[in-house]
């Protein structure tokens, strides 16, 4: 027997000169949207930062739109939400910790949203005009990055009304969480290069009904009231970040629901009196953490007055729910961006997807919607900017806030179904960027009161405040005689809003109804006449269908998708 070793056969002629052993040539697949910018190349959007006065901060905007549409945000966002939170109750050696790990990316994406000042860009520029624009902006950017950094983003920034409730508390805090910097470190907040905020309100049996709390505190030394310390007992459903270094919450005190400011590390390096249980496995938002807790004679600190912490709390809940809106609005930009990238290079039937009318209606369609929430999202920004020193100003901003959120929150989902069947079976794939907003699009309506409590909320603000309706159809009225179909539906809307007494059980359309009235103003003063004309015909004068897609025939389809591109450079 030979003990010559054969030769190798000679490699088959189907992987001599074909990388990765392909079968094929991949053809026809759009590819990635990548290396653009979100703000530059958005013509509605810069064109909205100007209107409302935030166009000095056009270069911060600029360099912030280039990360957000960068490879590597984009690899960051895919990663954190791959590599889930972990929680970790005890060390190796069996001592408490309760910590929650989390991937490199998500530390990195935290690093990058904290250094581009979205957490506090209005309170360091406070008093100059367009400031909470330029920060509305910030977030509308993120929130087409990754939404699970803006959760912690969002609530560090609403932190600062609530601590002005104790302006000894304000000058103890706001430094450390007004820094541009972001430290993932367990130790206590005042050692850190920048601090994060978060909540922990609801429990088991109330929900919405913060009023049926049930943890209590109890003062740790002879002093009450605000800024004395207490130890607080209870469970928490819902906490928000636990791995934040600061979070407000609620008590019960003998005179009533007290509202708290805690830290998660004490000053001598040890975890606050608090056990994390769990880990709450959500449906979407899965890069951010949030969990279950029970306080144990928690270290707090009490915020503003005794027995008054929902009025404590209102102040952050107002800021966050403006945050959702724009939040909402910014995710529904993303997946209209992904949308007109997929259809403008996917060609079917020998064109390409978005040059088929039928598909063009229902981009058109979306990219209606999607500017028309840019541009109530922004004016809304506007007001808050305002609120404080033009009456009117505050008057819209506390009856429009709810109604943006609402109508955001609640178009949203629908909006992410019809952007991702536009990319067929490839958008439903988990590695695809469509199925992340999927899950995400439903998240905002929940948080900070679901849409019946918002709707509520909004009829009080009436019925305590008669003048926000005047505010509000002031506002609206400032399109007056420019379209006679937004001028009819108006005057129908504000003999409905002249009605409380009827108002309860038909609340969700009429809120419905004065988001349009505000949106559709506000396109027919700053937007383009195909964009205005297109809106005013479907959401004012009704000839529209139930679904996306369904735009009139004689609207200009071709200049609304062209103006809702993303443009190179």
């Amino acid at each position: 027997m030979s003990t010559t070793a054969a030769s190798a056969p000679p490699a088959p002629d189907y992987v001599s000169n074909a990388p990765g052993y392909a079968t094929h040539e991949v053809l026809n697949q759009a590819g990635a949207l990548v290396g653009y910018n979100a703000f530059a190349g958005d013509i509605a959007f810069v064109e909205s930062a100007k209107v409302f006065g935030a166009d000095w901060a056009d270069g911060l905007l600029r360099r912030t739109g280039a990360a957000v549409g960068s490879e590597k945000v984009q690899y960051l966002a895919r990663q954190a939400n791959r590599h889930l939170p972990e929680l970790k109750t005890h060390d190796r050696f069996g001592n408490r910790v309760d910590l929650v790990e989390f991937h490199p990316a998500y530390h990195e994406l935290m690093g990058l949203v904290f250094a581009s000042e979205a957490h506090c860009f209005a309170w360091t520029h406070q008093g100059r005009p367009g400031a909470h624009v330029a920060r509305a902006a910030l977030s509308y950017l993120w929130n087409q990055g990754e939404n699970g950094v803006c959760c912690p983003m969002g609530m560090t920034f609403a932190s600062i009304p609530a601590l002005r409730h104790d302006p000894a508390l304000l000058d103890e805090w706001s430094p450390h969480i007004l820094k541009a910097a972001y430290d993932d470190r367990p130790i206590y907040a005042k050692e850190k290069r920048g601090a994060t905020v978060g909540m922990a309100m609801t429990e088991k049996q109330g929900g919405s009904d913060l009023r049926a709390t049930t943890t209590t505190a109890r003062p740790a030394t002879t002093r009450r009231g605000s800024g004395a310390h207490y130890l607080l007992t209870g469970h928490k459903w819902f906490f928000s970040v636990p791995m934040s270094d600061i979070f407000l919450t609620l008590a019960q005190t003998d005179k009533g629901l007290s509202c708290f400011v805690a830290t998660g590390w004490l000053p001598d390096g040890s975890r606050n009196r608090l056990k994390i249980q769990r880990l709450k496995d959500k449906c979407g938002n899965k890069s951010n953490a949030s969990s279950e807790v029970e306080f144990h004679d928690l270290y707090a600190t009490m915020l503003g007055e005794e027995g008054r912490g929902i009025r404590t709390i209102i102040e952050m809940a107002h800021v966050t729910r403006l945050d959702f809106a724009v939040g909402s609005s910014g995710l529904m930009r993303q997946a209209l961006s992904q949308a007109i990238h997929h259809t403008s290079n996917r060609r079917a039937f020998q064109r390409s997807l978005v040059d088929l009318p039928i598909m063009r209606n229902v981009v058109a369609d979306l990219a209606v919607e999607s500017e028309a929430f840019l541009w109530l999202s922004m004016r809304l920004a506007a007001a808050l900017d305002h609120e404080h020193t033009d009456r009117a100003e505050g008057l819209l901003s506390r009856i429009c806030t709810p109604v943006a959120k609402y109508w955001a929150c609640k178009r949203a989902p629908q909006f992410v179904v019809e952007a991702l069947e536009c990319h067929g079976g490839n958008g439903f794939i988990a590695d695809h960027l469509m199925e992340r907003l999927y899950r995400e699009a439903p998240l905002n309506g929940i948080w900070e009161g679901t849409g019946n409590v918002i709707c509520l909320d909004v009829l009080r603000s009436m019925q305590r405040e008669p003048e926000t309706v005047d505010a509000f159809l002031t506002e609206v009225r400032l399109a007056r005689g420019a379209d006679a179909r937004l001028d009819a539906f108006t005057d129908n809307l504000e003999r409905r809003l002249r009605n409380l007494n009827e108002f309860e059980p038909v609340a969700r359309r009429v809120i419905e109804m004065m988001a349009f009235a505000l949106q559709g103003s506000l396109l027919v003063r700053y937007s383009v006449p195909a964009m205005a004309d297109a809106f005013c015909a479907t959401r004012l004068d009704g000839d529209w269908g139930r679904a996306f897609g369904t735009l009139p025939n004689g609207l200009d389809t071709q200049a609304i998708v062209d103006r809702a591109r993303i443009r190179p450079v």
